[in-house]
């Protein structure tokens, strides 16, 4: 089962008491500065958690899944997530 952001809403709620309305600004506002830092460029560090990277990824054959006629993929940005050594520890229980 996948986290929902409502989740991390109510979480912020119930741990750390902020009003609903409050808890929902932060984590907004906390997602529009991830976003607007990768949209210009750079990647995001959270020490502990891990990094957000930028990578390139060319030009590249590929196929139309649905008629499976060969096409071009253009060129395109995408973001990789890198968690730190500390969270991987947790992860695997280290």
């Amino acid at each position: 089962m996948a986290l929902t952001k409502a989740q991390i809403v109510e979480s912020i709620h119930n741990q750390i008491g902020f009003t609903q309305k409050r808890s929902s600004e932060l984590v907004e506002s906390l997602l529009e500065i991830i976003k607007n830092t990768l949209t210009s460029g750079e990647d995001v560090l959270i020490s502990g958690f891990g990094k957000f990277c930028l990578k390139e990824k060319k030009e590249r054959k590929g196929r139309n899944p649905a008629t499976g006629d060969a096409m071009m993929l253009v060129p395109r940005k995408i973001v990789r997530f890198k968690c730190s050594g500390k969270l991987r520890d947790k992860i695997n229980g280290k």
